[in-house]
């Protein structure tokens, strides 16, 4: 799971819980109902290109494979064996029964011992199959996942900014997962399914072929009430996948956001819409659960119609002497079997043709465009980083059609502070996103000390930066593997100097467990202020050469602020800077202030120039500190 502390719950509608996703997202086919049926399959745009790529995974697992594929013949022919020997010792003991003789107890004790072994042998081939089985699924989907996760790893940041995190850990968790219930056990249950079946007939017909023939007429009619129920209990389903969805949703919104909806007086407004989309989810629950539960006692009124003929065709063939009285006794066995396999085929095809179309949602992440690849043999390293940063008209767009900056030219000399203003959506992230290669340039470049980024490894780039967000990032884990993250190594000594010059060592010291507390999954259990001191402890502790701040304060109190805005002093000193910020007053002493609106710098200068020219900054920064309206401009 994502430890992004800002993540809401993933899945479902926009991420919500419950349901697909937008752009085909969702997560794993559900399979209720009666062993699955009636539920709605989920089918592969293209099943048979998906098919083989899936194949091509358990390719290097052929040997075991076929092991499977023997034992769970062998398990299933030993099996089928049982009832046509057992057949015999019913003949034997009618027989005895008619001639009024003695009963051969050493033939029929010979024939239970060669029952036991039968199904001994029978039970040691599952035991075998299920073993080899269980290997191979969990190796094929641990190289699946392993690729899911170094693919992930090679994805540019609009991957994730396009979608959100329930949609793309729905493909990588539970579309895999899918995946891997389905190769441990519906492939087996699918193989022995047709193995009985084909071994059924054929003992069936080396009994009788017309009793064969009664037992098979009873199909059609099996599989047309099977396609009713299902047609019908379908549309129930899809009604209760939807309202789940929706009620999930709700539930979410309303926990995630239940401060607010206090505040506001809304819990009887959630509450009775709560109850409308529950009432709704019980009404097509039920009729769902009802029309796909009257399968089975169809069936088994279907079965015991065939049973009764065979019964009765059987006394008539045993009364003309066509046949043995355990054959026929054996031929209800196998009557008895030759429907369960069957019901079993079709409910393993809906679920391996779902299992297909979670592994094409699997390969379609698989197959997404990476990263532009970067240098590698030739790769610049920068060996004394400075930080002095160029952009050389740059041109950056999300798409061709619409270019976001054009012509940035932006020239910061090492050890200075740069701060970065503007409206929301003037492109003050994007610059810092660019500068970091989360996303590739479209024209011009981009320099650190003289070296194109793009000549970097991505990994010795990011290395040279420092970052504090306004959105706090802390993973489940201790304070100190928290403000450790940020230097791989760092003693004990290092994290207790970190933590002092960000002044979280005292209020980190009156915790229960000191540097040993553990945040919870969301860092609850301390204040949005302390989360910050963390992650700007965690940035001292880097000791990068350029720093990335944005609005790094906006989160602590004034008194904490002051403190920090000290430690900052001096973490700035002799470091290029560059500071993303919303309130300008805290940004009076930077050198070089870069004033962007529409994604261009349009203004740069100190505070004292801009605001002697009158124009965009001074118009904003007046608006600030007067409480009036910004000129239109400004917007």
């Amino acid at each position: 799971m994502s430890e992004q502390q800002k993540q809401g719950p993933a899945g479902g509608p926009g991420g919500k819980p419950g349901g697909p996703s937008p752009g085909g997202f969702g997560f794993g086919p559900g399979r209720g109902g009666p062993g699955g049926m009636g539920m709605p399959v989920q089918k592969a745009k293209n099943f048979k290109v998906t098919l083989k790529r899936l194949i091509g995974y358990l390719k290097p697992h052929g040997f075991a494979l076929l092991i499977v594929l023997v034992t769970a013949v062998l398990s299933t022919v030993f099996s089928i064996l049982g009832p046509k020997i057992m057949g015999k010792a019913t003949t034997e003991l009618y027989r005895s029964f008619v001639e009024r003789t003695p009963i051969d107890f050493t033939y029929i004790w010979n024939i239970l011992i060669i029952l036991a072994g039968l199904y001994v042998i029978s039970s040691l081939f599952s035991y075998i199959q299920q073993y080899v089985m269980a290997g191979v699924a969990q190796k094929t989907v641990y190289d699946l996942r392993k690729d899911v996760n170094e693919k992930l790893a090679r994805l540019p940041l609009k991957f994730y900014d396009s979608r959100t995190h329930g949609e793309i850990l729905s493909r990588a968790v539970n579309d895999v997962d899918n995946i891997s219930s389905t190769l441990q056990q519906s492939l087996t249950q699918f193989i022995t399914a047709v193995v009985t079946l084909i071994g059924v007939i054929v003992m069936m017909l080396t009994i009788s072929p017309l009793l064969t023939l009664i037992t098979v007429i009873t199909l059609p009619v099996s599989f047309l009430a099977i396609a009713m129920i299902a047609k019908k209990s379908q549309a129930y389903f899809k009604g209760q996948q939807a309202a789940l969805g929706e009620l999930n949703g709700h539930v979410e919104e309303m926990y995630t956001g239940h401060p607010v909806v206090k505040a506001f007086g809304h819990e009887d407004k959630s509450i009775q819409k709560f109850d409308v989309v529950n009432e709704r989810l019980y009404e097509s629950g039920w009729r769902a659960q009802f029309v796909s539960g009257m399968i089975m006692p169809i069936m088994g009124f279907i079965g015991n119609i065939g049973y009764v003929l065979v019964a009765v065709a059987g006394g008539i063939l045993v009364l003309r002497k066509s046949i043995e009285i355990g054959d026929v006794q054996a031929f209800i066995s196998y009557s008895r079997q030759f429907t369960m396999p069957v019901t079993q085929t079709a409910q393993i095809a809906n679920i391996i043709q779902s299992t297909i179309a979670s592994a094409e949602r699997v390969f379609e992440l698989l197959d997404e465009t990476e990263e532009v690849p970067e240098a590698d043999k030739d790769a610049k390293v920068i060996q004394l980083p400075k930080g002095h940063v160029r952009f050389e008209r740059v041109h950056f767009g999300y798409s061709d059609e619409a270019m976001l900056i054009e012509n940035m030219n932006i020239d910061v000399k090492a050890g200075q502070t740069i701060a970065i203003v503007g409206p929301t959506g003037a492109g003050k992230t994007t610059l810092i996103n660019l500068l970091m290669r989360f996303y590739e340039i479209n024209d011009g470049r981009i320099t650190i000390d003289g070296a194109d980024i793009t000549e970097l490894k991505r990994g010795d780039l990011r290395s040279l930066f420092g970052m504090v967000l306004q959105d706090t990032w802390l993973f489940n884990g201790t304070i100190h593997d928290n403000i450790a993250y940020g230097r791989a190594g760092a003693t004990e000594e290092e994290v207790v100097q970190a933590a002092k010059a960000a002044y979280a060592d005292h209020f980190i010291r009156t915790l229960p467990e000191g540097y040993d507390t553990v945040l919870n999954e969301e860092a609850s259990n301390i204040s949005q202020g302390q989360k910050q001191l963390l992650t700007i402890a965690r940035a001292i502790l880097a000791d990068p050469s350029i720093l990335i701040l944005d609005e790094a304060t906006s989160s602590v109190d004034t008194r904490t602020e002051v403190h920090i805005q000290q430690a900052m002093n001096e973490l700035m000193q002799g470091r290029t800077s560059f500071v993303i910020a919303h309130r300008l007053s805290t940004i009076r002493d930077a050198d070089l202030i870069l004033v962007m609106n529409h994604g261009t710098v349009i203004e740069q200068g100190s505070h004292e120039e801009l605001l002697a020219q009158g124009g965009f900054y001074a118009d904003l920064y007046e608006s600030q500190f007067s409480g009036r309206k910004p000129s239109k401009h400004v917007m």
